[in-house]
């Protein structure tokens, strides 16, 4: 199978979050089609459609469990049923206030404080579902080598088939590619004003699991199945 699927909390569609999120990438990821972004005075519209191309592909979201490919013998039927027992056995987080940061070279939101229950949340995600993924291919190990990575996480690389998970995970929502430092700036001062809005009017919660999938490598990944967590 060459699909893959991701695990994501990415805010409901129609939300103020969402049409924040979808309209800065440029994307709607449940109906798969492009959106106009906004337009920015300190850049041209394709440059600021250059800078978001990376995340674009992937949607407005949080990684919870990167994208996997079913191991073999897996059906996307039983996925989504294990998918849909994980959702129902989990509480939603109230977030707090996301501010954009930059994060190794590209522009986020991040939560202002840390919480411990979303890191709990995300373990879960990783380690319940794990049994239902294929190995990364060698190909897909070299290039997260080759990123730069301590021993700890080639070793949850070896283990979880990425890096970034356990007391490696960091909650994200990614608004850009990796940039150079001024343009960094220019991202950061021009999302600002938008998340602090949204912060004061419409506080996030993370209320919802959301299954993904990328058709094949290259494709964009599409929003096709989400389950609410309990209140």
């Amino acid at each position: 199978m060459t699909a893959r699927h991701a695990v994501y909390f990415a805010p409901a569609v129609d939300s103020p979050w969402w049409r924040f999120g979808a309209g800065w990438l440029g994307w709607d990821d449940r109906r798969g089609k492009a959106l106009a972004q906004p337009a920015l005075p300190e850049f041209s519209a394709e440059d600021f459609h250059g800078l978001t191309s990376d995340p674009r592909r992937y949607g407005f979201h949080a990684t919870l469990k990167a994208p996997f490919r079913l191991r073999d013998g897996v059906q996307e039927d039983v996925l989504y049923d294990r998918f849909d027992r994980l959702a129902a056995q989990l509480h939603r987080v109230h977030l707090g206030a996301l501010e954009p940061q930059c994060l190794a070279g590209f522009v986020a939101l991040v939560p202002h404080e840390r919480q411990p229950a979303v890191d709990a949340l995300a373990t879960r995600c990783v380690l319940d579902l794990d049994d239902l993924r294929a190995p990364p291919t060698r190909e897909e190990s070299a290039k997260r080598e080759a990123a730069g990575l301590d021993t700890r996480q080639r070793e949850l690389l070896e283990r979880y088939g990425y890096p970034h998970v356990l007391g490696h995970f960091r909650f994200h929502m990614t608004l850009s590619n990796t940039v150079d430092p001024v343009t960094a700036d220019l991202i950061l001062h021009r999302a600002q004003a938008a998340v602090a809005a949204l912060n004061e009017r419409h506080p996030l919660v993370l209320d919802r699991l959301c299954l993904f999938r990328e058709d094949h490598r290259g494709a964009p990944f599409l929003r096709v199945h989400e389950r609410e967590l309990k209140a």
